[in-house]
């Protein structure tokens, strides 16, 4: 049903500059990219896709027009008067050392500590009852610029060794190196080539990992949706690892996780055709020969093992449960008409996990957290008693521990760390960071507002107290509003640097997102997508309505799907934002799915090629597609890394060219790419504070601002 025509390359990488004006005193000459005469032709529609070429990520020509748009960026940036101040202040603020919760591995305790503005945070361990730490292993040695950062801890079942994966530049690929824990003594070649993976020990033997075949063409961008599941045994070449799962032409599946029980009797398969819903194998380690028996044998839901007990499966499902449900089965016998209830589903979204001989239930309600223990058969032991109203994490432990450490936050709360007695349910503070913030100063506040079709939706507004609702409040409201994932309470160091400028910090909790379960999720996929943009732009309309901020002052931050959730919302309501914010967006809705793992993101979204109501539907809203000519966009600060291969930059390319062609009147549209960054995890920390920098310094610059507010 689609025919693509593409003619040769016309005019000039970069020539000569369309001027546009941000401000009375200072213009603004954008590059002037080359179109060409691409067209795809979807049921009979053609559409024109100009920048097509901005898609090659490895083209001299591309690199030159990144180099061009850095530079034309910077060049903005240098000009506002108190982007230094922000960055000296953002320095200052993250100077403070953090402390991750340890984690016990043979006669050790492992954890994070990073001493303020260390580029990425050092493995530190100490003996059990000691005081004296030593450095376990130092990501800021994996390279000079701090880029290559650490992916992932596994410990063999003995804790004797050690596979660590490590991410170059960003990017989802991953290398996994193996160590003896004793001596810190590489101990076999370097395993390559790995994505969206963990490693899963059995016995002290080997592990099991995941990846895809090297696609042809860019690494970064090319499409990769055949994962595979393999075993490496200890020892032997990776090109002699054994394939597990996966890989036959008659069954596809984008991500395919393998994961031993803690006691080497069982291993379970998860394959997913899609980031949402799975299919559910296991197979009996004891015998080399069982076969895989089928637990769930289509992807209708999302169900995975949190642990055994003996022969006894323990299972989170949303199956005929949208808010989800822990059941038990039998692995001889494991399929969902032999699943007994152990802890039923309730009207609030359930989470579990297990820890010592005991299974710990988190539930959001209204996207904050409740805590209550459980016994292997059911049975209420006691509600945990958190510290306050927030998010909390972090409740498991291997079934021989009797302690756990658990985590707590809000938005004005930095994430404390607490120590947990998994028999007697009492709690002590273990670590409380320092930092130059005083909570008491600020307020936290959850509202409801009612989006255009009716439903209520929770946002919670967080700012300075004695904060005057005169509608000139600087504020960024930031969403994200899709894959079943919930934004729940979370301190932010760089809002703490928005905020003292007498900024708010507002977040809904969108549909699409996991906030009320799958039905709330399903609200804000595919052809309710608009829903979520509707949501997004009511929570600006209450935000106006009450006084917070008004359009002149008020901006809209989304990275990712959130990033597509800025560009609708700015191309379908643009007279309501003074400044957007998109990062790491998807941003052209018909091609998405065409690069790396994109085609598993069609649950939420639907393709272009599905049918002809899903490709009018998705081109009705896709941000690359509806910029119109002669319209004033607000403010716009694109923000993307070369390295990203989850969301390739490429949108953000296409989408920032089209706008520059485009604007009208004098709100500046700029992209900042950021070289060997990929999709956000693992970036430097001195990346992340000039980043922020310019973002803040942006956003007030455009709201008018000629110095600080600091209110």
């Amino acid at each position: 049903m689609k025919k693509i025509i593409i003619s040769c390359l016309c005019a000039t990488v970069i020539l000569s500059c369309d001027t546009n004006t941000k401000n009375p005193e200072t213009q603004l000459s954008y590059p002037k990219t080359k179109t060409v005469d691409t067209v795809t032709t979807y049921f009979g529609t053609e559409v024109k896709d100009p920048y097509r070429w901005l898609e090659d990520d490895r083209s001299p020509e591309t690199a030159a027009w990144v180099t061009a748009e850095n530079e034309l960026t910077q060049s903005y940036l240098e000009t506002i008067p108190y982007r230094d101040s922000l960055k000296n202040r953002l320095e200052t603020i993250w100077n403070f050392e953090k402390i991750g919760a340890p984690s016990t591995e043979g006669d050790y305790n492992y954890y994070f500590k990073n001493n303020g503005l260390q580029n990425q945070s050092v493995v530190y361990r100490k003996k059990k009852d000691a005081t004296e730490e030593e450095v376990f292993l130092d990501p800021n040695t994996f390279s000079k610029d701090g880029t290559t950062s650490l992916g992932g801890l596994y410990f063999s079942k003995n804790s004797k060794m050690l596979a660590y994966a490590i991410s170059e530049g960003g990017s989802d690929w991953r290398k996994v190196i193996l160590i003896d824990t004793e001596t810190k003594d590489i101990l076999e070649d370097t395993l390559v080539d790995i994505k969206f993976s963990g490693v899963s020990w059995y016995k002290n033997e080997g592990f099991y990992y995941s990846s895809y075949d090297k696609p042809e063409g860019s690494e970064l961008s090319a499409k990769t949706d055949q994962h595979k599941v393999f075993y490496h045994k200890l020892g032997t070449p990776q090109k002699d690892d054994l394939l597990i799962y996966g890989g036959t032409a008659e069954e596809k599946h984008r991500y395919i996780t393998g994961n031993v029980s803690e006691d080497d009797n069982f291993l379970f398969i998860n394959p997913k055709v899609s980031t949402s819903g799975n299919k559910l194998y296991v197979k009996d380690l004891n015998n080399a020969n069982s076969p895989f028996v089928e637990i769930l044998g289509n992807t209708d839901s999302d169900t995975g093992v949190i642990t055994n007990n003996g022969e006894t499966l323990y299972l989170l499902t949303n199956l005929d449960a949208p808010n989800k449900r822990v059941v038990k089965v039998s692995a001889s016998n494991p399929t969902p008409e032999n699943w007994v209830d152990v802890i039923p589903e309730t009207e609030h979204v359930l989470s579990a996990s297990k820890a010592g001989d005991y299974l710990f239930a988190v539930y959001m309600v209204d996207a904050v957290s409740k805590v209550q223990q459980y016994n292997y058969n059911g049975t209420l032991v006691r509600e945990v008693e958190l510290p306050g109203v927030g998010s909390a994490g972090g409740f498991s432990a291997k079934k021989d521990e009797t302690e756990l450490y658990y985590s707590f936050t809000n938005y004005i709360t930095p994430g404390n760390i607490y120590n947990y007695q998994i028999e007697s349910g009492t709690s002590k503070l273990y670590s409380k960071p320092e930092i130059d913030f005083n909570p008491n100063e600020y307020e936290s506040n959850q509202v409801f507002f009612t989006s255009k079709d009716g439903t209520k939706v929770p946002m919670i507004i967080t700012h300075k107290k004695g904060l005057e609702l005169n509608g000139k409040n600087p504020t960024i409201l930031y969403g994200y509003g899709g894959f079943n994932i919930s934004l729940t309470p979370a301190f932010s160091i760089a809002n703490v640097v928005w905020m003292e400028q007498g900024g708010i910090y507002a977040v809904p909790n969108l549909r699409g997102g996991g906030e009320y379960g799958k039905k709330w999720h399903d609200a804000g996929i595919k052809m309710q997508k608009q829903n979520v943009f509707d949501d997004f732009i009511a929570a600006s309309q209450y935000l106006i309505d009450n006084k917070y901020t008004s359009s002149k002052y008020l901006a809209i931050k989304g990275g990712s799907n959130g990033g597509l959730l800025v560009g609708a919302a700015m191309t379908q309501r643009p007279d309501l934002f003074q400044v957007a914010l998109p990062a790491v967006g998807v941003l052209d809705m018909l091609r998405y799915h065409t690069f790396t793992s994109g085609a598993g993101w069609a649950y939420d979204y639907g393709t272009s090629e599905d049918d002809k109501d899903m490709f009018t539907y998705l081109k009705n809203y896709s941000p690359l597609h509806n910029i119109k000519e002669g319209v004033a966009y607000p403010a716009t600060l694109i923000t993307t890394g070369d390295h990203d291969d989850r969301v390739v930059p490429a949108h953000s390319f296409k989408f920032a060219a089209e706008l520059q062609s485009k604007q009208t009147g004098n709100n500046p549209t700029l992209i900042r790419i950021e070289t060997d960054a990929g999709h956000g995890a693992g970036t430097p920390v001195s990346k992340t504070i000039e980043q922020n920098a310019d973002i803040f310094g942006f956003t007030l610059y455009n709201m008018g601002f000629k110095t600080l507010p600091k209110k």
